[in-house]
């Protein structure tokens, strides 16, 4: 068992685990789990709409997403930090935050912090942490590290736990698109492959206001119930449902995606992920593996005609490299050594 007391702080906006769309909190939501089953105590600090299986601390008891009023929203989010960052303190060994603005709030505490960089590359960002060189930073793609230049840097994979995903038996009859209809996201791009490739085609996601008008102009025209279908946003189980049965996800980025959960989700229910390269696509998908990566949407319509990666193979690949217990193995080396030289700094103070 390991003696160690970690608070997790999310953002307040969306419940761990999420109810539908919410990467970060899922992230949370695995982790305090595994953390819990490695013996380490554990306390989120998110909203008390939360219904994660560890102790929950929360200041508002509703979350707001999307958010519709920024500046608001903020002032709620810097709220949130400051009080969980204050508790935290003088309940944990570790604090580990999950949203830049956090940060602001390790001037105030002598208890070590680690940050989880969950965003793609923002230039007044990466300014921004230089003003905290101390705080131990966590990128979840080498690609996303790369970018920057804070002294205390590794990269840890998310991972996910296998059982919650299922790989169904029968036929595969459909593609999937799973996430928020957005251009950088490139459904659009999906619904071209699904159409060049003859295979139907399933969308879930979530339309926010701002993604509005890209839906009504590049997406819903398509749309017909039958080739092209939109289930709308779906829960644990509506995901393992459309991804288990599914031939193969598509996952089209027009962006540099730092990680990309779902590309793990699908795998963990047998479903190959076709991709377009960018960010952390190569370091997730293994060519021929776990799915293909091209440029085009023809070439990738060619993979899905011709896809014959077995499921299982899939999901193999998935539990090696994306497991939760993987990703908790490494958090938590991660917490030791921090915790072992704060130690010794300590020590090395007092002789």
């Amino acid at each position: 068992m390991i003696n160690m007391r970690v608070a997790l702080i999310a953002p307040p906006f969306i419940a761990v685990p999420p109810k539908k769309y919410g990467g970060t909190e899922l992230f949370i939501a695995e982790l305090a789990h595994g953390l819990q089953r490695q013996g380490v105590e554990v306390v989120v600090y998110t909203n008390g709409e939360s219904t994660v299986d560890a102790p929950i601390h929360w200041l508002y008891p509703e979350g707001e997403w999307p958010l519709k009023h920024e500046v608001e929203a903020s002032l709620k989010g810097l709220n949130h930090f400051a009080w969980a960052m204050k508790e935290a303190t003088g309940e944990a060994d570790l604090i580990h935050v999950n949203s830049a603005p956090a940060l602001s709030f390790t001037h105030f505490t002598d208890v070590p912090v680690v940050h989880t960089v969950h965003h793609a590359f923002d230039d007044s960002l990466a300014k921004f942490y230089e003003y905290y060189p101390n705080v131990s930073y966590v990128t979840i793609s080498d690609f996303q590290r790369k970018k920057l230049t804070m002294p205390n840097m590794r990269t840890i994979h998310h991972g996910i736990d296998p059982s919650l995903y299922t790989v169904l038996d029968g036929k595969r009859e459909h593609l999937s698109f799973l996430g928020r209809i957005a251009p950088p996201k490139g459904t659009h791009l999906a619904i071209e492959i699904a159409k060049k490739s003859g295979i139907p085609l399933k969308i879930a996601g979530e339309i926010q206001p701002i993604n509005k008008d890209y839906w009504e102009t590049l997406v819903k025209p398509h749309v017909d119930g039958k080739f092209i279908e939109y289930v709308g946003e779906v829960g644990m189980q509506g995901k393992v449902e459309l991804l288990g049965k599914s031939r193969a996800m598509l996952f089209p980025v027009q962006w540099d995606e730092p990680f990309g959960l779902v590309m793990i989700e699908a795998m963990a229910c047998g479903a190959p992920v076709l991709a377009m390269p960018g960010g952390s696509v190569a370091e997730v998908v293994k060519e021929g593996v776990s799915g293909n990566v091209r440029k085009t949407a023809a070439e990738l319509a060619e993979c899905a005609r011709n896809l014959d990666i077995p499921a299982t193979i899939v999901r193999g690949y998935m539990e090696e490299f994306f497991s939760v217990k993987r990703m908790t193995q490494d958090y938590i080396a991660l917490y030791s050594e921090i915790l072992r030289d704060n130690v010794a700094e300590a020590e090395r103070i007092v002789a």
